[in-house]
């Protein structure tokens, strides 16, 4: 299945580069990692296109037959156009549609400085990854935190293993030793980096932290590997990609994704 969305194709590339499997179903894709079953976007079908209308439920059943152990459920269709008005039916049948943004660069604007005092710099040592882990934790804070920190733990190991790999780094802003702002790119293509999982203490907001970390991370990959085009995904709306256009993203597509997460995710 050739896939036209950058944002699905890159996300597609590094789910196989940490040890996703990736199978083709001719009208779909599905996706699974094995090691880490609670992650959503991990364990996912990708549609080539919509079904024809009223098979949004079937759909969904075959979710269920693919991953009949799942709390959640997550899919994805592939294409580059916002399809929110397509998608209700699936927002009928329980699904929560999400419509976001890819943006691209070939070049990065400075960010402001930031305060005295905090410190940009890769994530290198156990402790600075399992910081990352509670970090995440923390935003995710309503859900048991033995069953987090398992996923956390886990995803930390795939994105550890890239940086084995020489595919990238993972930055972090740190105050008084503590990590309050992360994000991450890796090579997924020649010629393309995409970035992962950028997030921020809610304490630490609006102080140019996430900015720091966006642009260290992509320097060190337009530096480091020849990287052309850097990759990022967002909200269509918020905080996060108004500060991704400072730093020179674009918009580019529309990331179509459908997710229902099982009880206890929040």
């Amino acid at each position: 299945m050739d896939i036209r969305s950058l944002g699905f194709r890159t996300d597609l590339r590094l789910l196989e580069m940490t040890g996703s499997e990736i199978e083709d179903r001719g009208t779909h894709l599905v996706i699974r990692t094995p090691e880490n079953p609670t992650y959503f976007w991990g364990n996912f079908l990708l549609l080539r296109e919509l079904p024809v209308p009223g098979g949004e439920r079937e759909v969904i059943g075959a979710f269920h037959t693919e991953f009949p152990l799942a709390g959640h459920v997550s899919i994805g269709v592939d294409g580059t156009e916002d399809l929110t008005e397509a998608l209700q039916p699936f927002a009928a049948a329980g699904m929560e549609v999400d419509v976001g943004t890819v943006l691209t660069t070939d070049t990065l604007a400075e960010p402001r400085p930031v305060a005295e005092g905090v410190v940009v710099r890769p994530l290198e040592s156990d402790d600075d990854w399992e910081g990352r882990a509670r970090l995440s934790h923390h935003l995710w804070s309503k859900t048991d935190e033995a069953t987090f920190m398992t996923y956390a733990r886990r995803k930390n190991d795939q994105e550890r293993g890239l940086v084995a790999r020489g595919l990238g780094r993972r930055y972090g802003a740190f105050v008084d030793d503590e990590l309050v702002s992360t994000a991450a790119a890796f090579v997924t293509h020649a010629g393309i980096a995409r970035y992962q999982t950028v997030e921020t203490h809610p304490d630490h907001r609006r102080q140019g932290l996430a900015a720091a970390v966006v642009h260290a991370a992509g320097a060190h990959a337009l530096a480091t590997y020849g990287i052309e085009v850097l990759v990022i995904a967002a909200d269509t709306d918020g905080d996060a990609i108004r500060i991704y256009r400072s730093l020179g993203f674009t918009d580019v597509e529309r990331h179509n994704t459908l997710e229902r997460r099982e009880e206890g995710w929040a």
